[in-house]
C-alpha cells in the first residue's frame, strides 16, 4: 500500500502514514482532487488587472489587425506573437509595479516627476487614438452582433452597446465590474478552439513560421507591423493597468496614498507577476491563433481583403464551417464588451490624473463627475464616428499607427520611473529589465518612424 501514498506526504510522521495506509485509495484521490481545486481557485483569485489588461488588448480593432495579417501574409508574421510576448509582459509588469509601489496611476507619476507639457501632449494623443478606437470597436461590436443575430438593426445595436458600456462603468460597483471583466477574458480561448475546427490545419508550417522570422520590407507590411505593435503594446494598456493596481488596493480598504505605499510586500509583487504574465500570455496566445486561423482559411482560400473583424468571421463560415464562425463571432462580441470600457477608461484616468481631478471606478458619479464625464465624452464621440462619414477602417489603421508612435514616448517615462530606486522605494527594475525596456523603446520608435515615412512617401 505504501506505493499508493503520494510523494508529498512520504516524509510525514508515522501516525499520519499509518492512517493514510488504512485510508482507501479513493479517499486519497479525493484529497488530491480537493487540493487541485483549491489551488485552481487560488490562482483564479490572483488574477485581476493583468488578466483584464491583457485580454482588452485583443479588442475588435486588434482582432481586425491580426485577421488582416493572417489573410494577407499567411503564416509569415506569426513570429511576431512570441516576439512581442516578453516585450508586452515586461512593460506591463513595470506599469503594475509603478502602480503598486507608488500608489498612484501612471499619469499622476509622470505629472509628479516630469515636465507638465510632456504629459499633456501624451494625454491628448492618447485620448485621440483611444476615441477613434472606441468608434471602430463600437461599430465592430454591432457588426459582430449582426453575425449572430442577422435581423438586428445596426443603429439600434451601436446605440445600445454605447449606453450598456456606460451603464456598467458608471452605475456598477468596481468589485462587480472587475469580476465581469475577468470572466469575459476567458472568451479569448474561443480563438484557440477555432483552430481545431479547421480541417487540414498545417501545424508544421505554423511552427516553422513561429521560430524562423520572415519580413518583406514593403510599404504595406511595414505599416501593418507598426499597427500590430501598436495594438499589442498599446499606450492605453500602460495607463489602465497602473490605475487598476491602485483600484485593487483601494478595494481592500487602502484609501490614502500612504496606506497604499506602506502595504507593498514581496508576496504582493509575486502575486502581481503571476497575474500580469498570465494575462499577457493569454493575449498573445489569442493573437497567435487569430493569425494562424485566418492564414489556414482566408489566405489559403485567396481571401486577402479583410478590413474588419466581422469580415473575417463571415469569411470563415464557408471555409471552416459554422463552429469556427460562431466561436470567432462570439470572441469579437465578448472582447468588444471588454475592450471598449478599457479604452475609454484609460483615457479618462490619464486626463483626470493630469489635471488632478478625482478619479477612479470605485467612485460614484457624484464624486467623480469629471472622470466619468471624460468617459461619456469619449464614448459619444466614438459613437458619432460611425455616423459622420469618417471611414472607420482608416480610423482604425491610423489609430493603431498613432499608438505605435505614442508608445515609445510613454515607454521612456515608464522605464525612467520604474528604474528609479528612490521613486520605487527599492523595488526598481533589475538592470536587465531596464536594458530590455530601452530595447523595446528603440524597436517601437524605429517601426513607428518607418511607418510614418511609408505613409508620407
Amino acid at each position: 500500500m505504501k506505493e499508493d501514498i503520494p510523494e508529498k506526504v512520504a516524509g510525514a510522521p508515522s501516525a499520519v502514514l499509518e492512517k493514510l495506509v488504512e485510508t482507501p485509495k479513493t479517499a486519497v484521490q479525493e484529497i488530491e482532487k480537493k487540493r487541485v481545486v483549491k489551488n485552481a481557485r487560488h490562482f483564479w483569485n490572483l488574477l485581476g488587472p493583468g488578466l483584464t489588461t491583457g485580454s482588452a488588448d485583443d479588442d475588435p480593432s486588434g482582432i481586425a489587425t491580426y485577421s488582416q495579417t493572417g489573410a494577407r501574409y499567411g503564416n509569415q508574421l506569426l513570429w511576431l506573437a512570441p516576439f512581442t510576448f516578453p516585450m508586452m509582459g515586461a512593460v506591463q509588469e513595470m506599469c503594475a509595479r509603478i502602480g503598486i509601489v507608488t500608489g498612484r496611476g501612471l499619469a499622476a507619476n509622470i505629472r509628479e516627476y516630469f515636465p507638465r507639457w510632456a504629459l499633456i501632449t501624451v494625454t491628448i494623443l492618447l485620448f485621440a487614438a483611444n476615441t477613434f478606437n472606441v468608434g471602430a470597436d463600437l461599430g465592430a461590436l454591432a457588426k459582430a452582433s449582426q453575425l449572430i443575430w442577422p435581423s438586428g438593426n445596426f443603429v439600434l445595436l451601436i446605440v445600445f452597446f454605447t449606453l450598456f458600456c456606460l451603464t456598467l462603468q458608471i452605475f456598477f460597483s468596481y468589485q462587480s465590474y472587475a469580476k465581469y471583466l475577468k470572466f469575459l477574458a476567458l472568451i479569448l480561448f474561443s480563438y484557440v478552439i477555432t483552430a481545431f475546427f479547421i480541417r487540414d490545419f498545417d501545424w508544421s508550417s505554423a511552427i516553422r513560421s513561429t521560430v524562423i522570422p520572415s519580413i518583406t520590407f514593403s510599404r504595406e507590411q511595414i505599416i501593418l507591423i507598426c499597427a500590430i505593435l501598436g495594438t499589442t503594446i498599446s499606450p492605453y494598456l500602460f495607463f489602465w493597468q497602473t490605475s487598476q493596481e491602485v483600484e485593487e488596493k483601494i478595494l481592500i480598504g487602502e484609501k490614502t496614498l500612504k496606506q497604499r505605499q506602506d502595504s507593498v510586500t514581496d508576496q504582493a509583487i509575486k502575486d502581481m507577476r503571476i497575474d500580469n504574465w498570465s494575462g499577457m500570455f493569454l493575449s498573445n496566445l489569442a493573437f497567435y491563433f487569430i493569425v494562424a486561423v485566418c492564414s489556414a482559411t482566408l489566405f489559403k482560400g485567396g481571401i486577402t481583403n479583410i478590413t474588419t473583424a466581422a469580415d473575417a468571421a463571415a469569411a470563415l463560415k464557408p471555409l471552416a464551417g459554422n463552429g469556427a464562425y460562431i466561436l470567432f463571432s462570439l470572441g469579437i462580441f465578448s472582447v468588444g464588451l471588454l475592450g471598449i470600457p478599457v479604452l475609454a477608461g484609460s483615457a479618462s484616468y490619464a486626463i483626470s490624473e493630469s489635471f488632478g481631478w478625482k478619479e477612479g471606478l470605485y467612485r460614484n458619479l457624484k464624486e467623480g463627475r469629471a472622470f466619468y464625464g471624460v468617459i461619456i465624452f469619449s464614448m459619444f464621440i466614438g459613437l458619432a464616428i460611425n455616423f459622420i462619414g469618417i471611414d472607420p477602417i482608416k480610423a482604425l489603421i491610423y489609430s493603431a499607427v498613432a499608438n505605435g508612435f505614442v508608445a515609445p514616448i510613454v515607454l521612456v517615462f515608464i522605464v525612467l520611473l520604474s528604474a528609479n530606486k528612490k521613486i520605487m522605494n527599492g523595488r526598481h527594475n533589475h538592470w536587465f529589465t531596464t536594458a530590455f525596456g530601452w530595447f523595446m523603446t528603440i524597436c517601437m520608435a524605429v517601426v513607428g518612424l518607418a511607418s510614418i515615412y511609408s505613409l508620407l512617401f
